[in-house]
């Protein structure tokens, strides 16, 4: 039976791999012969950005743990290499799928191919084109070593037709993160906090910021900060912090009066407060997937997207890093003026099916 590694090592990846293990469960419970093992390289190792996800969206207990932990990008890159290389040495696979583009991604696709075992890129063929982001150099290596394609929408399969990839190997499939967006919309909850915080739906604003030109220099930062208190105009703004924010936080002097600072939280409560907030600022670019489906609005603060479509069909906006480009996008929201957006194609909640669907073809063909 065909044996397929899933490798999952930061927050990103378990909201993705969710819907392609339920399907894999389903498929072998009507007589499917897929089998799989579950790898998380230990990448994101907090339980509050990795844990909490494992247990709100039904994912099994990994069967194997790398245990990389933190590093440098090469150092984390190097140790998960090793460490997989050793275990498809021990006991191989017939094909490593690995999703995103976070270095676990990059990582265990390299390491597969040296031994000949063929990678599947979930996610595939998205681009930025801003190579100042880690996460891009990623896409652009595993796609360059990827046998087989998953892709998102139209715009990811013109790039890989651009970078010369057989039609034969793009399969244009949708959107795992909306999988399991769709699948839990009704099981969303409200953080602890919700009341402490006296918030009401459509009366506060989410932010999430962690792009290195965003946060790492104070004085910039600081400055992005006063625009968003002032921006909009009062009313409470919840900022999840993540751990990488936190430590250029924590030397500021003076915070917006309107900031609400609380943890990372757990999936099932920040896509509460995503679903209820009257609009999210963000350096993110999931987190503009799900409010396109979710139809809340979203200001994104970057000069680039890899996930366009977010911003020509969807709810999402481009505003740039510079400060002084919010507020007027702010006020154009407060006055009622943001674009409705619609759904992509495919962005379905059948995602994980079609996976699964074409791996089984594929990988019966194969071993033939």
């Amino acid at each position: 039976m065909p044996l397929i590694d899933i490798i999952a090592g930061a927050r990103p990846n378990f909201m993705k791999i969710a819907a392609v293990i339920r399907s894999l469960d389903a498929h072998r419970s009507n007589g499917g012969n897929l089998r799989y093992r579950l790898i998380h390289t230990g990448q994101h190792y907090d339980a509050r950005m990795s844990g909490d996800f494992f247990t709100q969206l039904g994912i099994p207990e990994p069967d194997i743990n790398l245990e990389v932990g933190s590093g440098t990008q090469a150092e984390q890159t190097a140790a998960i290499m090793v460490r997989y290389e050793a275990l498809l040495m021990q006991a191989r696979s017939d094909l490593c799928l690995v999703v995103g583009d976070v270095t676990s991604t990059m990582a265990c696709a390299i390491a597969a191919q040296k031994l000949c075992v063929p990678v599947a890129h979930v996610e595939a063929g998205i681009r930025s084109g801003d190579w100042t982001m880690p996460e891009e150099i990623n896409r652009m290596v595993t796609d360059s070593i990827t046998n087989w394609f998953f892709t998102t929408s139209e715009i990811a399969n013109q790039n890989l037709r651009h970078a010369g990839v057989d039609e034969a190997h793009i399969h244009f499939v949708g959107n795992t993160m909306i999988d399991t967006l769709l699948t839990n919309m009704d099981r969303l909850r409200p953080p602890a906090f919700w009341s402490e915080l006296d918030l009401r739906a459509g009366e506060y604003f989410v932010v999430t910021l962690h792009r290195p030109a965003n946060v790492d220099a104070g004085g910039s930062f600081a400055r992005l900060l006063a625009a968003i208190g002032e921006g909009t105009r009062g009313i409470p703004v919840v900022f999840p912090v993540h751990p990488r924010t936190a430590k250029t936080l924590a030397e500021l002097p003076n915070l917006p009066a309107n900031l609400r600072l609380v943890d990372p939280q757990p999936y099932l409560e920040f896509n509460y407060l995503v679903k209820h907030a009257k609009a999210v600022i963000t350096d993110s670019g999931g987190i503009t997937e799900e409010t396109t489906v979710m139809g809340v609005p979203c200001l994104t603060l970057r000069d680039s997207t890899e996930r366009p479509e977010t911003v020509s069909m969807g709810t999402n906006e481009l505003i740039g890093t510079d400060p002084a480009k919010l507020k007027p996008a702010l006020d154009r929201l407060f006055a009622g003026q943001w674009k409705q957006g619609g759904i992509p194609e495919k962005w379905d909640g059948k995602t994980g099916e079609r996976i699964v669907e074409v791996l089984a073809n594929k990988l019966a063909s194969k071993l033939a």
